[in-house]
């Protein structure tokens, strides 16, 4: 159903800390223009769990407006299965094209509950669901024994895999074949898992240089995969940024240093300082001197 790149945007805020829907739009924009294949809104990086309810739905009507008939999608992660169906329910009446779903963000739910959850949570929605793995961050980890048990609801279409175990993408597929279509969370892993199979990427560092993203897509799509090959050995310095407490504060700074935007996150997170933000800069600039010439896509 979905396959591409989709970036996992982030959410822009003026000084006063109230939404920049001018700036979303402005940066959203950006995405489509690039060749970006749908949108996702208030996720990890789109600092969802700092927005009301209703600062999402607007996120979200942010991104259909950009997408232009490509899909739109909203993140639902919440402490509580009860708010993530009222969201999820939310984002149907709104219009989302699907929603992209963490099954517990605070309690580390057991499978039982995990499937549990993520089952009462696309029976309120009745949209296409793209189930979020992510152990490492959420320490909650949708299996593959799991994804096999909710095969049988066809509202699940899609996995985000972000276990950070490659040899998880070819798991999925030696167990469920096509069943869903396999997307790849982990910035840093995203050549990898398109070399086995993904036929996706929820993608951060896309935010700052979309047009190398979807080079790296197209081209590993096409079988072209030593040219693929060669423009992400320059970008894995940068793909690094995306698998870091920080995250969401270091695709800010790219964005900032290379497509004009602005750092501010919300409290708690504050943007980097010191050392860490000089490596963090030291990167990206570094990347920007040397950004490669990308070969004919057509």
């Amino acid at each position: 159903m979905w396959q591409g790149v989709f970036p996992a945007v982030s959410t822009k805020f003026k000084s006063d800390d109230s939404l920049d829907f001018g700036e979303m739009a402005r940066c959203y924009r950006l995405q489509m223009e690039a060749g970006v294949d749908g949108l996702i809104a208030c996720g990890s990086l789109g600092e969802g769990p700092m927005l009301s309810h209703d600062e999402r739905l607007d996120v979200l009507r942010t991104c259909q407006e950009a997408a232009a008939g490509k899909p739109a999608l909203l993140t639902v992660a919440e402490a509580s299965t009860r708010q993530a169906c009222l969201l999820a329910e939310r984002a149907a009446r709104a219009g989302a094209d699907g929603i992209m779903v963490v099954p517990s963000t605070i309690y580390h739910s057991n499978p039982k509950e995990t499937v549990a959850t993520l089952r009462a949570i696309a029976a309120a929605a009745d949209l296409p669901v793209m189930i979020y793995s992510n152990r490492v961050a959420y320490r909650v980890d949708v299996t593959v024994e799991m994804l096999e048990e909710l095969a049988d609801d066809a509202r699940f279409v899609a996995v985000k895999e972000s276990s950070d175990d490659i040899r998880r993408s070819t798991d999925i597929i030696n167990r469920l074949g096509t069943r869903y279509d396999l997307f790849t969370g982990v910035d840093n892993l995203a050549f990898e898992a398109l070399a086995v199979g993904a036929v996706g990427w929820v993608a951060g560092l896309v935010l700052a240089f979309p047009k190398e993203t979807v080079a790296i897509y197209q081209l590993m799509r096409a079988g072209r995969n030593a040219e693929a090959l060669a423009i992400y050995r320059w970008f894995r310095p940068l793909l690094d940024l995306d698998v870091s407490t920080y995250l969401v504060q270091n695709i800010k700074l790219a964005e900032a240093l290379a497509v004009g935007s602005n750092e501010r996150v919300r409290a708690p997170r504050m943007p980097l300082e010191g050392a860490v933000r000089e490596r963090a800069e030291r990167v990206i600039r570094a990347a920007i001197e040397t950004r490669p010439v990308l070969p004919d896509l057509q």
